[in-house]
């Protein structure tokens, strides 16, 4: 594409000398003699400084301010520059959809997976950006990481409109919002799941963290709300959206959820909306789901799909990968592998099982490197608290010392009267669950959820939980 096609999707107006463009980049290990590579300032280092080099390469520069090169583009803003161009190198496929953007804490990947199944069901084919994996359509596409870059995020729109979806779902990370990722973008809804402690390591603060989510809302016609939240309120607040809210304890909200029954294979509850009341019925256990489904059906309502058939394409939802998920096991016991990789999604995935469980609850617990420290003796409370027994393990230990972090989930252990084991091997620790499981106990693998690899130092190596369990217990029944 021809460098001036780029540049009017910013309105820049002075001068350059016009050249064909085959890639955009903030990376300058990716740049090819025909790039364009945008100087981007980030928490780590400034691309700025990396300018001469990937001019050197034959690349066009685009930069805040000046660096000496030759083929140099100065704009205000690179983030958003960074964005533009990426839109418009794909020919903005992003305004050729309705686009619904969920924010959150947890409950992001459950509620896009349960929002895409009811549009689907209703006739709409959709594209989906998450946690678990991108998606045109039926079309499966590996996920590095939950919001991807403008140019990644461009290239999967792209993919969505050449096989036909009408919607894109999209998980919008708080690093998103914050890094620009997602500025050029406009959104038909935004949901709000709910906020709770994760990514001070990123953000700092807690305030600073919600204010990033708040930024989508700057960005969409329809805010869709869990006021229960102490931060809903203000996720909408002094924005020109419209607010539209859900609850299970507030009968101000718009929909709200009453009657709840929880099993242990799904959950029961009627919304009450207009002063009608619709049971709804979903095959995930637990009070988050009714949070998830609830915010899916409120947003599929207000884009236009009656609320009862939305409510009746939930009814045989069973819930996403690592999510709640029993792994099959032949066994007297269950096993669980759940996400919970922060201390409120671990409390509602421990409670839900206390709901339900007839044994005990063993608990195979480690938390991420390189990630917000403060939360992990919180989460080691929190097991103690809920599980009968405990085993602090690693998770994705990346540069940090594996022993460090289990000390740290330790100091929230003091004083516990169940027993605490740690096993630093995570492997081990799950083939230690197995072999103390007995008649009704409920195992849970918290914390790598969909998740197939294990990051140590700077490698990532496979592993999947599913296929540790098989294989343990596949060799305790050939001996």
């Amino acid at each position: 594409m021809l460098l001036s096609r780029l540049l009017e999707s910013t309105g820049y107006k002075g001068k350059f000398k016009d050249r064909e463009i085959s890639f955009i980049t903030d990376n300058s290990e990716n740049v090819t003699s025909s790039s364009l590579f945008v100087c981007i300032k980030g928490a780590r280092g400034d691309g700025h400084r990396y300018g001469r080099d990937a001019a050197r390469k034959g690349a066009v520069i685009v930069c805040e301010h000046s660096i000496g090169v030759s083929d140099e583009i100065i704009v205000k803003d690179t983030r958003r520059a960074y964005a533009d161009f990426c839109g418009a190198f794909f020919s903005n496929p992003a305004r050729r959809m309705k686009l619904i953007g969920i924010t959150g804490t947890n409950g992001k990947t459950t509620t896009a997976f349960l929002l895409k199944d009811i549009f689907e069901k209703n006739g709409y084919k959709c594209g989906l950006v998450g946690t678990v994996q991108d998606m045109a359509g039926d079309a499966v596409f590996y996920s590095e990481r939950t919001t991807p870059d403008s140019f990644e995020l461009n290239c999967l729109f792209s993919k969505m409109v050449k096989r036909g979806c009408e919607y894109c779902i999209m998980e919008v990370s708080s690093q998103a919002l914050s890094q620009g990722r997602v500025d050029a973008l406009s959104f038909d809804c935004a949901v709000f799941t709910n906020l709770t402690q994760d990514h001070l390591d990123y953000h700092g603060t807690f305030e600073n963290y919600a204010k990033a989510k708040k930024k989508l809302f700057s960005m969409c016609l329809k805010g869709i709300i869990n006021i229960d939240d102490e931060k809903g309120l203000y996720m909408t607040h002094g924005e020109k959206c419209q607010s539209v809210t859900y609850s299970l304890l507030e009968d101000s909200a718009d929909y709200t959820a009453k009657n709840i029954v929880q099993k242990s294979n799904g959950t029961e509850y009627e919304i009450i909306h207009k002063n009608k009341s619709i049971k709804a019925e979903v095959g995930i256990p637990g009070l988050f789901s009714v949070y998830n489904s609830l915010a899916a059906i409120v947003c599929a309502s207000q884009e236009g799909i009656p609320l009862e058939k939305a409510v009746q394409s939930l009814k045989d939802s069973k819930g996403v990968k690592g999510r709640a998920e029993v792994v099959p096991t032949n066994r007297d016991f269950t096993v669980i592998i759940d996400y919970a990789h922060t201390p409120d999604s671990l409390e509602n995935i421990l409670k839900t099982i206390k709901g339900f469980a007839q044994g005990r609850i063993i608990t195979v617990l480690g938390c991420g490197g390189d990630r917000d420290k403060a939360k992990r003796p919180v989460m080691g409370e929190i097991a103690v608290k809920f599980s009968d027994y405990l085993i602090v393990t690693s998770d994705n230990p990346r540069s940090e010392n594996p022993q460090e972090i289990i000390k740290d989930i330790l100091k929230g252990c003091k004083n516990a009267e169940i027993t605490v084991e740690t096993i630093e091997n995570r492997r081990k620790a799950i083939e230690r669950a197995l072999a103390i499981g007995e008649k009704d106990d409920i195992i849970l693998l918290a914390g790598k959820g969909h998740e197939t690899y294990q990051i140590l130092g700077d490698k990532k190596i496979h592993f999947d939980e599913r296929e540790i369990v098989s294989e343990y217990l596949n060799r305790e029944v050939s001996r």
